[in-house]
């Protein structure tokens, strides 16, 4: 009686335990695999937002460099200082030391 028992419990192999173990550890796997997605998409988004904040600041000085360049006073400044420019009659200062 006893060695019918076990041929059967051989027999009777329980293959929906096996099925449900395939089954979670193919989930575990999507759902490692896509949150190692997520962080990847995170840390674009950062880059991202780092160059959109660089871009917009580049944006604002050059929207406050235009404004300026609409002022004859700063023209003037710049063509001295840049350019050693002088007013027809001046004479140019430059200083020995430098």
């Amino acid at each position: 009686m006893e060695s019918k028992k076990r041929r059967r419990s051989l027999k009777s192999f329980n293959w929906f335990a096996v099925l449900m173990v395939v089954v979670i550890g193919y989930f575990a796997f999507k759902l490692g695999s896509q949150e190692v997605h997520l962080q990847q998409v995170a840390e674009d988004q950062a880059v991202a937002d780092a160059r959109l904040a660089a871009a917009q600041a580049e944006n604002e000085a050059l929207k406050q460099e235009k404004a300026n360049l609409e002022d004859l006073s700063y023209i003037e400044k710049i063509a001295r200082e840049e350019l050693g420019m002088t007013r027809h009659g001046e004479l140019p200062y430059t200083d020995a030391g430098k």
